[in-house]
């Protein structure tokens, strides 16, 4: 499964761990999952 990484982000101590990057997810009452795209490679720009 390929999922939506927003990775052009400013490096960020998050729970005393670099954070590079972010997973993409969506969700409302407590329940989220990761936004996935079908037909593209890694690298793609999505908008």
């Amino acid at each position: 499964q390929k999922v939506v990484v927003v990775a052009n982000l400013k490096p960020a101590k998050l729970m005393g761990i670099e954070s590079q990057g972010m997973i993409l997810a969506a969700g409302s009452d407590g329940r989220f999952e990761l936004v996935s795209l079908e037909g593209v490679e890694p690298g793609d720009s999505i908008s």
